[in-house]
């Protein structure tokens, strides 16, 4: 039987006709612990990343403030290795445990655990738990820096409408946004959902949209780009 994990739910299309198989979904108390011993943090992966990041700040531990602004998820987080231009969650990974497909709990540590651009070699594993291996750091510092960051994202990002976050990959040396924005693109909308105004690689979507308004949108952006720029745009959100 198939199977799908779900996450936060966070850079996920759902088709309009549902899903076939079994999805798994890690959530609960049990699966959302944040314990902290020195400067490295275990954290369930059911746990928020926004919950993750200020439980660190609060403690006056450095790094995760980087990723404020991302939704989702912890085991999500570090499959898809979120994160932006400031830097992304995999950096900050000491080992990672979870389960095959077999049923068996295992653990991979350092050069075990890879990671590129929204991509890792953690896909196999319902992952179950990490832990992070952070920096000390003055509170007020690192908060001041976190709401700085968040500032910056909620003026460029359409962070507070429906959406599935970004919708493409960055090219190298290319920003998508830039390129779908080139493209005449911002503000376009069919059915229901729409090219964000504020940062175009964003799909945002009003009450009654489908997923078949989005898919139509994405083709939409993926072949004026590259009619325009002779450039592939390579999905970033996951289609189930």
């Amino acid at each position: 039987m198939s199977y799908h994990i779900l996450g936060g739910g966070c850079n996920l299309l759902i088709g309009d006709k549902g899903v076939s198989g079994v999805v798994i979904h890690i959530s609960g108390d049990g699966f959302s612990q944040i314990t902290v011993d020195d400067t490295q943090v275990t954290v369930g992966a059911g746990a928020p990343l926004t919950h993750l990041i200020w439980h660190t700040v609060k403690v006056g531990l450095q790094g995760l403030e980087v990723l404020v602004g991302i939704p989702g998820t912890i085991g999500g987080a570090l499959r898809g290795n979120a994160g932006g231009s400031a830097g992304d969650i995999g950096q900050f990974v000491c080992s990672v445990s979870g389960l095959t497909s077999a049923g068996e709990l295992v653990t991979r540590r350092g050069d075990e655990v890879t990671f590129g651009y929204r991509e890792s070699n953690l896909r196999d594993l319902l992952i179950v738990e990490a832990t992070f291996g952070l920096q000390p750091g003055d509170t007020d510092e690192i908060t001041r820096r976190l709401r700085k960051s968040w500032i910056m994202k909620k003026a460029t990002q359409p962070l507070t409408a429906q959406s599935a976050g970004c919708i493409f990959k960055n090219p190298r040396g290319m920003s998508a946004g830039l390129l779908i924005d080139q493209s005449g693109l911002k503000g376009t909308r069919i059915g229901n959902a729409e090219i964000s105004d504020r940062h175009a690689n964003f799909i945002i979507t009003h009450a009654d949209a489908t997923s078949d308004d989005v898919l139509r949108l994405i083709d939409l952006a993926k072949s004026k780009v590259n009619e325009q720029f002779g450039v592939d745009l390579e999905l970033e959100i996951e289609i189930w």
